[in-house]
């Protein structure tokens, strides 16, 4: 293996969680009289931190209540989503997780709560697997910042230099390079319209990214 660790993304790497976290946004923003094709608004918002998309929302649309009140109220709309249906997994994700993890320690690294990401993860029976969960509720600063990233290697021991992370939008490849990581793109049809020039590698899946980390 070329790498020592391998750091995974959860939402649109892992999941395909992009049209529930649509369907929770729609469901807070629908009273407010707006909407949008899920095309159009995951193509703008995949891998934002809600907030930030929150904020984005309020200030385009003149928003009466608050980022911080929209942003509670479309992570509980998914948490009570997720908690009934698990996201379905991407392509491949199960096999990669799983042998990932018997050759080197693995991390998870998502911009999601611990209430969003968790149930997903122990529906798949894949939580046993991670040596190390970093979720937004674990940083003060999530991604695009490096903090997630650096919080993760330092709990693996590990090096950035010895390690891999595995991305399928913009912000996340940030975060990862920031942190002075090889990063990996591997695009959805969501993020494929993103910028993913940063990253040092491109995949059209995680069978292909794991080809290419034993070789």
């Amino acid at each position: 293996m070329r790498f020592q660790a391998v750091l995974f993304d959860f939402d649109g790497t892992l999941v395909d969680s992009e049209a529930l976290h649509y369907q929770s946004w729609m469901q807070v923003l629908a009273p407010l009289g707006v909407s949008y094709t899920e095309q159009a608004f995951c193509h703008e918002f995949s891998g934002i931190p809600t907030l930030e998309a929150a904020n984005i929302l309020k200030q385009r649309h003149q928003l009466a209540p608050s980022a911080a009140s929209l942003c509670d109220d479309k992570n509980a709309h998914f948490v009570a989503v997720v908690s009934e249906v698990a996201p379905t997994l991407m392509p491949f994700a199960q096999t990669v997780v799983e042998q990932s993890a018997k050759q080197m320690p693995i991390a998870l690294v998502t911009g999601s709560s611990r209430a969003e990401a968790i149930p997903a993860l122990v529906s798949h029976d894949l939580l046993p697997l991670f040596d190390v969960v970093i979720c937004k509720d674990d940083v003060e600063q999530p991604k695009p910042h490096p903090e997630p990233y650096l919080q993760a290697l330092a709990q693996l021991g590990v090096a950035a230099s010895q390690a891999v992370a595995i991305e399928d939008s913009h912000t996340g490849l940030q975060s990862a390079k920031s942190a002075g990581l090889c990063a990996v793109a591997i695009p959805n049809s969501h993020s494929q319209v993103q910028d993913l020039s940063i990253a040092d590698q491109q995949f059209n899946n995680l069978a292909a990214f794991y080809q290419w980390l034993r070789n």
